[in-house]
């Protein structure tokens, strides 16, 4: 994760009083050999900042709530509170009292950690400053999950922090080759127009092939994007925003909660079918596969849970 400080500093330039920025990275991680190839790149390109050696689940050595005015960061998907050895990886009781998670944590009913997603997301909101962003590559399931992470969400959306939520293509992330969402939040939506609002933007068409494995977008294409999301938000020189089928919603939030929260996007923007080419329909096919497994294994779980609890109500 790595998180950028920007702040303003004035400066003179022949007399004249100008503002310029400077900016410092800061980060953690809780590998040595990604630590170094961190430090390596701030080196490289003559940028200030501090990467810490530390598992963020537990560690903050920035300090980090309400510190910085940026968050960018593709934190790891669907990490579960224990690995196949049945080891304990997030222990809760080491979480609880963490002030970054002030809206709660996503437990079980056993008291477990299901899933990080929602520890992740807290990480990031915590730290912002009261003008902050966050932007982050999440797992699609994060959108609806259900159970605590849902309560979490309901949390998160109602503090009116959430702003902008865009679904991409598959390919797009060295790793996770499947359709992903990336997520924006900002602090300083608060007392604006777009308080009670929601951005949706469906890019998942938008990209240009590499190979079969790997899929980007060109500078046209971020720009595209980049514009929907500067319209929204009003910024000069950008025109006034619109709702375009298939491609962007605002949605405000009484939309939202009728929706149960849902921050998936295929919720609100109207989808518009297109005809799938060869290379498409096995992308699309392997995705669905994926999703299908996934879902099939979790029900035989479920399944024999319920048959293990009736059998002891028995």
């Amino acid at each position: 994760m790595f998180v950028q400080s920007a702040r303003f500093v004035a400066a003179h330039n022949k007399g004249k009083r100008s503002i310029m920025e400077e900016v410092g990275i800061y980060g953690q991680e809780k590998g040595e050999s990604n630590l170094r190839v961190a430090k390596m790149n701030l080196a490289i390109h003559g940028i200030s900042g501090k990467i810490e050696l530390a598992n963020s689940y537990y560690e903050d050595p920035h300090h980090s709530i309400g510190k910085f005015d940026f968050v960018l960061a593709n934190p790891p998907f669907n990490v579960k509170g224990k690995d196949k050895n049945k080891q304990i990886v997030i222990d809760p009781a080491r979480l609880h009292g963490d002030k970054r998670y002030a809206f709660g944590l996503p437990l079980t009913g056993k008291g477990e950690i299901s899933n990080a997603n929602y520890l992740w997301m807290q990480i990031f909101a915590s730290a912002l400053s009261p003008r902050g962003r966050a932007g982050f590559v999440m797992a699609n399931s994060a959108g609806d999950a259900g159970n605590a992470e849902k309560e979490i969400r309901k949390k998160m959306v109602d503090a009116g922090f959430v702003d902008v939520i865009i679904s991409v293509g598959t390919n797009m992330f060295l790793n996770a080759t499947l359709s992903c969402t990336l997520w924006f939040f900002d602090k300083s939506k608060a007392g604006t127009s777009r308080q009670n609002q929601i951005l949706f933007i469906n890019a998942q068409d938008i990209f240009i092939e590499i190979d079969r494995a790997h899929s980007t977008w060109t500078d046209e294409q971020i720009q595209e994007i980049a514009d929907i999301v500067r319209r929204y938000r009003k910024e000069e020189g950008r025109g006034k925003y619109k709702d375009i089928k298939g491609r962007c919603k605002v949605a405000v939030l009484d939309e939202i909660r009728a929706n149960d929260y849902s921050l998936n996007p295929g919720r609100y923007v109207e989808i518009v079918e297109k005809e799938m080419d060869n290379v498409d329909f096995q992308a699309r096919m392997k995705e669905l596969m994926s999703e299908f497994t996934a879902l099939t294994s979790e029900a035989h779980k479920l399944e024999k849970k319920i048959g293990e609890d009736w059998r002891r109500i028995l």
